[in-house]
């Protein structure tokens, strides 16, 4: 399945030239993993050179955002489905509520209502509906994809966490890129320090920072 995913991710990227991706959980729980995985992915093959310290002749890495779907409906998906640019997505569900109880209300439990918003928001992407009105016109063929799991605990929470991590290498892999180091982060930190030097009064050859510190007299 992480290769499959990570094929599909390829054709998308390198293919189609689309260069965003959105992780879309319906799930409270998962609040903060789409942030979990634009690190993993935008940190592991956000890269431009190869292996053999060649500049890349390809597109690589994608942007990668998201949101539990709930709060995602109502701020981006406007754009996702009638903007300008193609975003594929990547939808996590779950059949059963991960607590032991779950909410009835008007003839429907809560974990009900979040997977019919699911399965409609990836039918509206990919199938649209046409209008005469431009307005209400949805265009569709907006490519989505459903991870769907029994239920969110520990055990599936491993398995999400192995899926991802493995499709991010995989990509790596066929990009031939060094998914495992992170130097686009070090010239960051190294320039940090040289702000706390001079924030520290500390004499120091860095007279573009010095520039910046003005700002704040």
């Amino acid at each position: 399945l992480p290769l499959f995913s990570a094929l599909l991710g390829i054709w998308n990227r390198n293919f189609l030239d689309y260069s965003t991706e959105a992780i879309i959980p319906y799930s409270q729980a998962l609040l903060y993993f789409p942030l979990h995985l634009q690190q993993l992915d935008m940190e592991s093959n956000g890269k431009s050179i190869d292996k053999n310290c060649e500049k890349l002749t390809y597109k690589s890495g994608p942007i990668i955002f998201g949101d539990i779907g709930t709060n995602a409906q109502h701020s981006f998906f406007q754009l996702l489905h009638q903007g300008t640019d193609i975003i594929s997505l990547e939808f996590i569900g779950f059949k059963k509520s991960q607590y032991q109880k779950d909410l009835k209300v008007k003839e429907t439990l809560s974990q009900e209502k979040l997977l019919s918003n699911m399965f409609a928001q990836s039918i509206a992407l990919a199938k649209g509906e046409k209008n005469k009105n431009p307005n209400k016109n949805f265009s569709g063929n907006r490519p989505n994809h459903i991870l769907l799991a029994n239920e969110l605990d520990p055990f599936t929470l491993g398995a999400l966490l192995s899926y991802f991590e493995n499709k991010v290498a995989f990509q790596g892999f066929i990009w031939d890129i060094n998914s495992f180091d992170q130097e686009g982060v070090q010239l960051g930190k190294v320039l940090a320090n040289k702000f706390l030097g001079l924030f520290a009064k500390k004499e120091m050859d860095f007279d573009i920072g010095k520039e910046y510190l003005k700002f704040l007299q």
